[in-house]
């Protein structure tokens, strides 16, 4: 794994400054501790932080491919470059080098762009062929590595693994986006079509780019796409013989390393099918690490004890408290971006032991979007169900007027708090999977909003991208449509971020096996029974996985991982909550409201309401935008 950096006139051909594009590199040094490295030529510069895991003592870059014709700077890992070379190999190309990078650059002189359907892998590369005069930028299929994109005065296009690496070039402006703040208060992390600042983009998942010297900068180009239009013929048991086979190709080609390689175990489904695969395949046993928390109410640590003996790993653990609020401004840094998801705390915690032992850590990341695991995606298969016996004439008024006088009863039995669902059904299906995903609906955003913030974001709504990426997904029902928008827009924008952040920062890879795009190809053909049956997501994995795990490992409800983030802002983090409404960033810049802000932090503080989630996301915000600002 690594970090790439570079710099592409695209107007004009000048010099690039090796200095400025080793200083972008060198602010993702935890993305590559191991090396380092640097390429310009006119009209162009790239820049690498290498993490050594395959072929360990060679594969340098920036790399020149043998003829010369081209370099690469490359973050990822081709899973399949060994059968990819053998083919090359046939067709005369020479390898100087045991990795998989050199197999990128003979891929690209033999097919174009039509390499990237031919790589197997997770990555984000950029590639300058000195014969053309063309920058070849590509991102995997489904966004597991990440690249940004700013345009820069002067005509230049500067790229990098993380935001970090951009700012560290001395033209990149910080001008926040007001758009993202809108995008960010919806879905507690600011998606992949925007960026918290202007002018700064972010390759799509499955896109490319070709850029030539002379011309203008054209759109990214999708060459990957998930469908959900098909459904797979055959029985249920051909459906699970061919299910695990190919989970065990996914596991099997992620085990391919130089470095001690080990995974993270929660004790659930995933986490816990991927080590059963692992076991399985391995002749000696796997290195598994879990966290736990000294609140026996949000451990998790007796299942995934469970699973280490059932498979007789080498099995690391760490109780950690549940306080972990003194690393707040950590996370903040990690990310860059305002980033709310809370799980990034314990996430963090388990990368750092995980690094105490391997290189690299196979998750179970994927899954609950490929094979509807989520609660959210069973409720909205019910919804949709309901909205098909009730025409939308019917449904908007009684469920809507219904939903806007039902008290809000964060207290409550989960049966009773049934306003969200009533506002749900008196929507779209692509409006209701919206608010259920959504931390909060339009309504809620309206009230804490400043007149400045109302004025910039002007008719835009976050939910507006999403609910046209569901209209227009290539499904055939409610629950396909909303799998694909979890595919293509919550998982590369939170789940693969978060995974990403966190491990990159303290050096460690991170593989998803459950995410090779054949299993998720197959997965998006299953019939919806195999998917849910009654409120049971995910059904075809874990009837699949009942030889190898137990029970009450595959049936107990999902948990995962747990910030208690409601009992710090009515304690240790109750005068943070507070001090939100005074925050210049926030209320001085006129974004948001002072005294909404006010109410929102007492109504917590005193028990009134539980506003933990949107707290927050504002303290998040505040603190992302403070590393942000120019004086930072």
């Amino acid at each position: 794994m690594c970090g790439i950096a570079g710099i592409f006139h695209y107007e004009t051909v000048k010099p690039v400054d090796p200095k400025r594009v080793e200083r972008m590199a060198d602010a993702l040094a935890h993305r590559g501790p191991d090396g380092s490295g640097v390429w310009t030529a006119p009209g162009i510069g790239l820049a690498h932080r290498r993490l050594s895991i395959i072929d360990l003592a060679g594969s340098p870059q920036p790399m020149h491919s043998d003829d010369g014709r081209a370099v690469i700077v490359f973050n990822g890992e081709i899973y399949n470059y060994r059968r990819l070379r053998h083919e090359l190999e046939k067709d005369g190309f020479a390898f100087r080098t045991d990795g998989d990078t050199e197999t990128i650059l003979a891929a690209w002189r033999k097919w174009g762009p039509d390499c990237l359907s031919r790589l197997d892998g997770m990555f984000a590369f950029a590639l300058y062929d000195l014969e053309t005069r063309q920058l070849f930028l590509a991102r995997d299929r489904l966004g597991v590595k990440p690249l940004y994109l700013a345009r820069l005065e002067g005509g230049a296009l500067a790229f990098a693994s993380e935001l970090k690496g951009l700012l560290a070039n001395p033209l990149m402006r910080r001008k926040i986006d007001p758009l993202a703040i809108e995008d960010y208060m919806a879905w507690g992390y600011v998606p992949d079509h925007r960026a918290i600042l202007q002018g700064v983009e972010k390759l799509p998942a499955g896109h490319f780019m070709l850029l030539e010297h002379g011309r203008e900068i054209p759109p990214p180009k999708q060459w990957w796409d998930v469908s959900f239009a098909e459904r797979e013929n055959g029985t249920s048991e051909d459906h699970s013989a061919k299910l695990l086979h190919l989970m065990r190709e996914g596991v099997t080609s992620r085990m391919v390393a130089d470095v001690p390689l080990g995974a993270f175990l929660s004790g659930g489904v995933d986490s816990s099918s991927v080590v059963a695969l692992m076991a399985e395949a391995s002749a000696k046993p796997v290195t598994s690490c879990s966290i736990g928390f000294d609140v026996a109410s949000v451990d998790e640590t007796s299942h995934a004890r469970k699973i280490a003996e059932l498979f007789a790993t080498d099995h690391h653990e760490r109780i950690v408290s549940a306080d972990q609020f003194d690393e707040i401004d950590r996370i903040a840094a990690i990310f860059d971006e305002p980033f709310a998801d809370a799980s990034a705390l314990p996430t963090l915690r388990v990368c750092e032991l995980a690094r105490e032992h391997v290189t690299v850590a196979l998750s179970g990341d994927g899954a609950d979007e490929a094979f509807a695991g989520y609660r959210r995606q069973v409720f909205h298969r019910r919804e949709e169900q309901a909205r098909s016996f009730l025409p939308a004439a019917l449904r908007g008024p009684i469920f809507g007027n219904l939903g806007y006088i039902w008290p809000k009863a964060d207290w409550a039995p989960r049966p009773l708090r049934a306003k969200a669902t009533l506002l749900s059904l008196s929507e779209s299906g692509e409006a209701g999977y919206a608010r259920a995903l959504s931390i909060l609906a339009p309504e809620q955003r309206q009230v804490l909003y400043g007149d400045t913030l109302l004025r910039e974001r002007g008719d835009y709504r976050a939910e507006q991208p999403f609910e046209k990426l569901m209209r227009e997904s290539p499904a055939r029902s409610g629950l396909d449509r909303a799998q694909y928008a979890d595919l293509k827009f919550w998982l590369p924008g939170d789940i693969l971020t978060k995974t990403d952040r966190t491990s990159m920062a303290v050096s460690l890879e991170a593989r998803e096996p459950l995410l090779d795009h054949r299993l998720i190809e197959f997965a998006a053909r299953l019939p919806e029974r195999q998917r849910i049956r009654r409120t049971t997501g995910k059904w075809l994995m874990k009837h699949t996985m009942e030889r190898y795990l137990p029970e009450d490992i595959l049936y107990r409800p999902k948990q995962g991982f747990v910030t208690p983030i409601a009992q710090w802002f009515r304690g240790p983090l109750a005068d943070q909550a507070r001090s939100i409404a005074g925050s210049e960033m926030l209320v001085g810049s006129g974004w948001f409201d002072r005294k909404a802000l006010a109410r929102l932090a007492d109504d917590h503080v005193t028990g009134r309401a539980d506003n933990s989630r949107p707290l927050w996301q504002l303290l998040m915000l505040e603190k992302s935008l403070r590393n942000l600002s120019p004086a930072s």
